[in-house]
């Protein structure tokens, strides 16, 4: 994250050394450690917490999109229903009219 190398690590062990002294530094590193120990752990909660929010989003697009799918055929076999039940058929017309006789030719 930092890319702190072992170099970086002596020099600044090294400085805390002179700082602190030998007496306090172990002490100072193990409280440090710890802090960043839990910071560590907050960042992977945090993230883990993200990627399955956006997880979850991703799950629930198609389904709202097979949502409107569905209504929109169900629209259709409405609109086909009502158009096969219109007594305007002309069909049905047709077949309920008696047939005038046609006049014959001689």
């Amino acid at each position: 994250m930092f890319d702190v190398g072992f170099a970086e690590l002596f020099l600044l062990a090294l400085i805390g050394l002179l700082v602190l002294g030998p007496e306090r530094l172990p002490r100072v590193a193990r409280t440090l450690g710890g802090l960043v120990r839990k910071a560590r752990t907050s960042w992977f909660a945090l993230r883990r917490s993200i990627e399955s929010e956006l997880a979850a989003a991703d799950l629930t697009e198609p389904i709202k999109s097979a949502g409107k799918e569905f209504e929109e055929v169900a629209r259709e076999i409405k609109d086909f229903g009502e158009k096969a039940i219109e007594p305007e058929n002309t069909a049905v017309k047709e077949s309920k009219e008696p047939k005038e006789p046609e006049p014959e030719d001689d």
